[in-house]
């Protein structure tokens, strides 16, 4: 390894805005996937060798929409089997619950956080960096996953009390999850993800964010907050005008402010010193046809353009890293992220 990994101690003073670290932390290998490389995959695994994620993963295993598990077959979303078994259907258009009527029996039966395997059964080895527990789909994305996007889409108007009542039990399964991550893996996070906009625009308005969402993620956020956690959020798309809530909510770290959908120099003018950024490198248009070269002056923009003197930001990918990224542009971002990275702002 070509470095060595930050500390949890620096990791925290950046993302807490009370200084640099010795140099900008990167938590980037959970977005590489090597086995997307297909022949290339042992340089890529080397590449990833040769430099340290400065923060350490702990994944819940959440559940599935339809099955449990063997040892805890009510450990799903819903109730009963799937409706579309057999079947070829869209991700985001496939519906578990077809009608708000079978919500009753769906909360009944609603999943224990407290399943054993949601974590690791012993503590994961401590490596003296800074812990996340993390989960993928959390309100928006889980609501769709269940409803599918066009009814979740129209939920908001057309049933407002199931939505509500969808998002509360969500919420205190989600904070029991929190309360474990703390307890029994001493994590200083938790991440999740919500992808809230298109690449123009958010899917919804403010106000439908101010009404649905935000007194969930106000209770998310202060429940971390009072573990001694921070709470980190995946957003993908153009979600500005929910930045001044985020904010407002106390959110400590947002990825990825996705590039080419906002404009990251006014992002930084607005908020800057007022959240940590995540700042994601562009994985739509650089990473598959750029050259090392372009990988190499976006880097440079980005840490120029996000950093500060009190930290605040922290570098990685905006999503995947796939079979579509040249070897060599990825050798190049990861090198200069860390030599750059070493740069006062």
């Amino acid at each position: 390894m070509k470095y060595p990994p930050l500390s949890r101690e620096e990791v925290k003073k950046v993302v807490e805005g009370r200084g640099n670290a010795s140099r900008v932390p990167v938590a980037l290998h959970m977005w590489v996937h090597p086995d997307t490389f297909e022949g290339r995959k042992e340089q890529v695994v080397q590449i990833l060798g040769d430099y340290p994620e400065d923060v350490q993963w702990i994944w819940f295993d959440v559940p599935w929409v339809f099955e449990g598990r063997q040892d805890d077959p009510e450990y799903r979303w819903v109730n009963f089997s799937d409706p579309t078994a057999g079947q070829v259907v869209g991700h985001d258009a496939k519906v578990a619950i077809s009608d708000w009527s079978q919500l009753d029996g769906v909360l009944q039966d609603f999943p224990t956080p407290h399943y054993r395997g949601a974590l690791p059964a012993a503590p994961v080895a401590d490596e003296g960096r800074y812990r996340i527990g993390a989960w993928w789909f959390c309100l928006f994305e889980r609501h769709w996953q269940l409803r599918g996007m066009d009814n979740a889409l129209m939920d908001y108007y057309t049933d407002p009390q199931s939505v509500h009542r969808l998002f509360g039990r969500l919420t205190e399964f989600y904070m029991a999850w929190m309360e474990r991550a703390k307890r029994e893996q001493q994590c200083d996070a938790v991440m999740t993800s919500d992808d809230m906009g298109t690449q123009t625009g958010p899917f919804f308005s403010p106000d439908i964010f101010r009404e649905f969402f935000k007194p969930y993620y106000r209770q998310l956020i202060d429940k971390a907050h009072s573990l001694g956690m921070h709470f980190w959020l995946h957003a993908c798309g153009c979600i500005e005008k929910f930045l001044p809530d985020l904010v407002d909510l106390g959110l400590d770290v947002i990825h990825p402010i996705q590039k080419y959908t906002m404009d990251e120099r006014s992002i930084v003018r607005q908020f800057g010193g007022k959240i940590t950024f995540w700042a994601g490198f562009d994985v739509q248009r650089i990473i598959p046809w750029g050259t090392s070269d372009d990988v190499r002056l976006e880097v440079r923009f980005m840490l120029d353009t996000y950093g500060r003197d009190d930290g605040r930001l922290i570098f990685t990918a905006g999503n995947g890293i796939n079979g579509d990224c040249p070897v060599q542009s990825l050798q190049a971002l990861f090198e200069e992220a860390f030599t750059y990275g070493r740069r006062s702002p």
